[in-house]
């Protein structure tokens, strides 16, 4: 005789969550990389990118002044960039063409390894955020010496 377990949903559960864990897979494509959902770019664009030491993050900001701009990390490897963009034109003003926007706007990245947050540099120099976030001694590569016999 074959006893079986008795599973009050059948497999109902575990199809749930194959479901969720798909969903979140498109989601973190078409909404974690730097585009949204409807097919545009979000704002501020950004180039992140490392070495053996640092993390960097270049955001283009222009018009941007150093008052309407907040940074933060948290969590470990999150990084927020959070502003204002002012307008531009007068109240009044007739639009023939806009693309570039003007007002809030909050960006989050998680980078790929924790950062030490006691020792981060940002800068705006001519429209562009460039900041420099040190590697936690965790994430940094260690040469390990080889003994031989």
């Amino acid at each position: 005789m074959r006893i079986t377990r008795w599973e009050p949903l059948g497999g109902m559960w575990s199809q749930m969550s194959q479901l969720q864990k798909e969903m979140n897979r498109l989601f973190d494509r078409w909404g974690g990389d730097g585009w949204n959902l409807m097919g545009g770019a979000q704002f501020p664009a950004v180039n992140v990118w490392e070495d053996a030491e640092y993390a960097y993050v270049d955001c283009e900001l222009p018009g941007l002044d150093l008052k309407d701009l907040e940074i933060y990390v948290t969590g470990g490897n999150q990084l927020t960039i959070k502003g204002e963009r002012q307008r531009s034109a007068p109240e009044n003003a007739v639009f023939h063409r806009q693309e570039r926007g003007f007002g809030s706007f909050i960006r989050m990245l998680t980078l790929p390894f924790p950062v030490n947050s006691e020792n981060v540099e940002a800068k705006l120099e001519n429209g562009v955020l460039q900041v420099k976030l040190a590697k936690h001694e965790a994430a940094k590569p260690r040469k390990i010496a080889v003994k031989g016999e």
